[in-house]
């Protein structure tokens, strides 16, 4: 598998202005794990002993581990939930935010024995973007060339994505691809809250078929024994935060108005996110508001997803990132997806605050 270069041949300070071009080879090469999970396994995962599931959830998927490029069983059902002899076509990790998902599935794809190249990795958005890239028909003939496909933070946000994806998946397990998955919802509540779910429960259900759903329980642990988010910085310690960092060690570390930005993100397709902060050390942000726009709120997700995934500390003044979605995009049908944003780019603005302090690098 060829490696994945940067498109932006020179940092530039702001993100907005950037518009990069990522080909279907790139979407392909790119189905690895990302920085922050690298070197995870799962003797370095630590099971909070309050919450028993944590560990017997790592058990479970080392022992689906080994049956990945293993034959498959003739006779039985090749989907049937816990099964005494780990022979399960898929395997789906049901749990809130912080609990170690990412690093449980990211560890199935090292220790996996197939081949890198025949191992995929990617997020639910990374592999529909890839669809719509190269057509269906060409993404599942590229997919199913491998022998594990692992899918990280699994959402139905629309009808359209309903049927795609379980098709897709269908056409893989059927063609004996051992599949992972990760997600804040059970397989058979996908989609609840965000459209007329009722009216694809086929769909659904035949996707949750193709599942042994493993349930890891526990408080996120990106808050455990942490202090309160940090409070947001003045204007002008962001912008010499950032200026700082250019120059030194995280050079291609950037500063945007949040407003800008965020119109910037509606003329880049999500599939490109990653490709936006290639090179980039740091991400300053001014001005940050809560946002009442579902779309613009969606965009964010997947951009602070892509900073989380590259350790990207966040500097930012403005409003409290923890308050980045007001009272009623919290109240709806993405609820999971904002409150995982918020615990993720909290974890960021620690290390922003850190860099605002030293100006000295964290990782």
């Amino acid at each position: 598998m060829p490696t994945s270069v940067p498109l932006v041949s020179a940092p530039a300070s702001t993100l907005v202005g950037r518009r990069p071009a990522v080909g279907a080879d790139r979407l392909i090469a790119d189905l690895v794990p990302p920085p922050r999970f690298d070197q995870v396994r799962f003797s370095s995962y630590a099971p909070n002993p309050a919450e028993p599931s944590q560990a017997a959830a790592r058990d479970r998927l080392e022992a689906f581990a080994a049956t990945v490029g293993a034959p498959q069983r003739k006779s039985g059902g090749l989907f049937k939930k816990k099964a005494a002899v780990p022979s399960v076509g898929g395997v789906y990790l049901d749990g809130g935010f912080g609990v170690g998902k990412t690093h449980l599935l990211a560890s199935l794809w090292h220790e996996a024995p197939a081949p890198r190249e025949k191992k995929a990795y990617g997020t639910f958005v990374e592999y529909t973007s890839l669809v719509g890239a190269l057509g269906f028909a060409t993404a599942v003939e590229r997919l199913a060339e491998f022998a594990l496909v692992c899918i990280d933070e699994f959402e139905l946000d629309d009808p359209g994505d309903t049927v795609l994806v379980s098709t897709l998946l269908t056409r893989l397990s059927d063609r004996g691809v051992k599949l992972a998955a990760t997600s804040n919802t059970l397989p058979d509540k996908l989609g609840e809250g965000r459209f007329a779910a009722a009216d694809f429960l086929r769909e659904i259900q035949t996707l949750s078929a193709r599942f042994e759903v493993i349930r890891v329980d526990g408080p996120d642990y990106r808050h455990r024994d942490l202090p309160a988010p940090p409070a947001p910085v003045a204007e002008e310690v962001v912008r010499r935060t950032i200026d700082t960092l250019d120059t030194a060690e995280r050079s291609g570390a950037t500063v945007d108005a949040f407003d800008d930005l965020a119109e910037e993100l509606a003329a880049v397709h999500p599939s490109r996110y990653g490709a936006l902060i290639d090179g980039v050390g740091a991400v300053g942000l001014t001005g940050v508001r809560p946002l009442d726009d579902q779309n613009v709120a969606l965009r964010l997700v997947v951009l602070i997803d892509r900073l989380y995934d590259r350790k990207v500390p966040v500097v930012a003044s403005g409003a409290p990132l923890g308050e980045l979605f007001t009272p009623e995009l919290l109240r709806g049908g993405y609820r999971k997806k904002y409150l995982r944003a918020i615990s993720r780019i909290t974890a960021l603005a620690r290390d922003g605050v850190a860099l605002a302090a030293t100006g000295a690098p964290t990782a």
